[in-house]
């Protein structure tokens, strides 16, 4: 089994968290979203996987090693694809085709789950979906009594169906996907001016292919400041349900933490109260402060705050005003 990653994308939705750190890098509960999305489908999987690919933009060397070190802590084959212009998802994928054979995963890279996750079906693929209330952000699927798929849409304009496409797929034969994908650029075929792969989806269907959708028990997005301060507060409320997670040299003065939270190595709280649902980046420093339902990055300060709902980027100096925030890496805000 091969995974397949695509996160080339520039995760403007998210800026500006997203304009010195790709967004899957961003951490929920102190490990990078793309990392959680690797371990949970090779703990599912387990020793079936045996490689993954990551699909990327110009993120830079450091950003390719930190993806590779994850597929290394879990014995596993990493390779780096690039998609050099940003056209679409199925161009992206067509950027790793020559890991297009035999069966594979792929599971984009702003979007955590829990599911049942098992890959035994009679059709040639499956598509995990969940129903959301705005359908026409997101690409859907109608479905027949027995559960098979009867029409993929991207984003449709008017009401076809509201479930949506949580961007994990499984295809049986890799190689099959990789045809329509290039039939799809040859043609260029475009959606909304991108290569869509729900289009390609489509077009495998109407040539009698057959998908099978699975409802997900848990959609946690993550594409916007507001959603993946929800991410990580039901992340902390699955891993920390009834305790908060410390790195062995946190240093906690004076300080009250209210479960659950995640403190990182080499943070210090001190004359404050943190939590609930509450991650610290490591080497951050919270003092006089009052924090709630919030995202804290590494190496940052943060003196007599009282915030709440609030997502504070990487070496970012944030102090004395009380208020909902989205501040972006190396910033200063002094009150």
């Amino acid at each position: 089994m091969k995974i397949i990653i695509p996160m080339a994308g520039k995760g403007s939705r998210l800026r500006p968290h997203t304009l010195t750190v790709p967004k899957p890098l961003i951490p929920i509960a102190g490990k990078p979203i793309v990392q959680r999305l690797v371990e949970e489908i090779h703990r599912i999987l387990k020793k079936d996987v045996k490689e993954v690919a990551f699909i990327i933009g110009d993120f830079g060397r450091e950003t390719e090693e930190q993806l590779l070190h994850i597929t290394r802590k879990l014995g596993v084959k990493g390779r780096i694809f690039r998609q050099e212009k940003p056209l679409g998802t199925a161009h992206a994928l067509l950027c790793a085709q020559e890991f297009l054979e035999g069966p594979v995963i792929i599971a984009f890279a702003d979007t955590l789950f829990k599911a049942n996750f098992s890959l035994e079906t009679p059709a040639e693929g499956l598509i995990w979906t969940s129903q959301v209330s705005n359908p026409q952000a997101f690409g859907v699927v109608t479905y027949d009594e027995k559960g098979y798929i009867t029409g993929f849409v991207e984003k449709p304009d008017e009401f076809v169906s509201d479930l949506a496409i949580i961007g994990i797929y499984y295809i049986k034969e890799g190689k099959k996907l990789k045809n329509e994908l290039q039939y799809l650029i040859d043609k260029d075929l475009k959606d909304k001016g991108e290569y869509q792969l729900t289009d390609v989806l489509e077009n495998m269907r109407k040539k009698g292919i057959r998908f099978s959708h699975r409802k997900v028990d848990k959609w946690m997005d993550c594409g916007n400041k507001s959603a993946i301060i929800d991410t990580n507060t039901k992340v902390l409320e699955f891993e920390h349900a009834d305790k908060s997670s410390y790195s062995y040299n946190a240093t906690i003065k004076n300080s009250l933490i209210i479960e659950p939270c995640f403190i990182g190595e080499g943070a210090m709280i001190e004359n404050s109260k943190i939590g609930p649902f509450v991650s610290i980046g490591k080497h951050t420093q919270v003092k006089n402060s009052n924090i709630e339902t919030s995202l804290i990055q590494n190496h940052t300060e943060i003196i007599h705050a009282n915030l709440s709902n609030s997502m504070i980027g990487n070496s970012t100096h944030y102090q004395g005003v009380t208020r909902e925030i989205s501040l972006g890496d190396y910033s200063v805000f002094d009150f």
